[in-house]
């Protein structure tokens, strides 16, 4: 008898306790639901779902789970810097036997080497100038001596002997250029150059 009335007395106080952490509202086939009515009162979030088996709960609201980025992208894609011109003005100053050179087209500086304007260096010079088309080779002599220069070929003739030099001769907006030391070596001439005043005087000796 006592064993009976201690059974009923546990049985109730496991019902008691299950109803008293219960609350209103239908269970599915989990044993759970979905809170809907008084949630704050059984410490329930709306729309949460819990079981009342005491098992663990589960929200269902997506942004209570799903962590929001706060960081934004701070990368700036910066533009390519424009490529600094390959001809910058030299301002240089030519005479010949004591006159000066006038260039229609300013002289230019190329990788630290001045550049003049063929045509009217030949003409200040005296030289006789020659042009080959379809080979874009250039003649020029004066006198005894005679060069033959091609635009955008570094190999220079000297009386037909064949030099390397730096910077080759260049067709630039229209206009060919050729390295002021190698024309006037080519015609046998001297040079003088004085980088103060960025003055170049050529001269013929004797």
């Amino acid at each position: 008898m006592k064993k009976k009335m201690i059974c009923c007395t546990i049985a109730l106080l496991l019902i008691s306790s299950s109803v008293v952490s219960a609350h209103p509202g239908r269970t599915d086939a989990r044993g759970g639901h979905t809170c809907r009515t008084n949630c704050e009162r059984w410490g329930l979030s709306y729309g949460e779902y819990h079981y009342h088996n005491g098992g663990s709960s589960s929200g269902s609201k997506s942004a209570a789970s799903a962590p929001k980025s706060s960081q934004k992208s701070t990368t700036k894609s910066t533009a390519p810097k424009p490529a600094a011109p390959a001809y910058t003005k030299s301002g240089l100053s030519v005479y010949f036997n004591g006159s000066k050179v006038k260039f229609d087209s300013e002289p230019l500086v190329y990788n630290n080497i001045n550049l003049v304007p063929l045509r009217e260096i030949a003409e200040g010079m005296g030289a006789q100038v020659t042009w080959n088309r379809d080979a874009g080779s250039i003649g020029v002599q004066r006198g005894n001596h005679k060069m033959t220069l091609t635009i955008g070929s570094k190999t220079v003739y000297y009386n037909g002997k064949s030099e390397t030099v730096t910077v080759a001769p260049k067709l630039i907006n229209g206009v060919t250029y050729v390295p002021i030391q190698v024309f006037a070596r080519g015609l046998g001439a001297g040079i003088n150059y004085s980088d103060y005043d960025k003055t170049l005087r050529i001269s013929f000796g004797g």
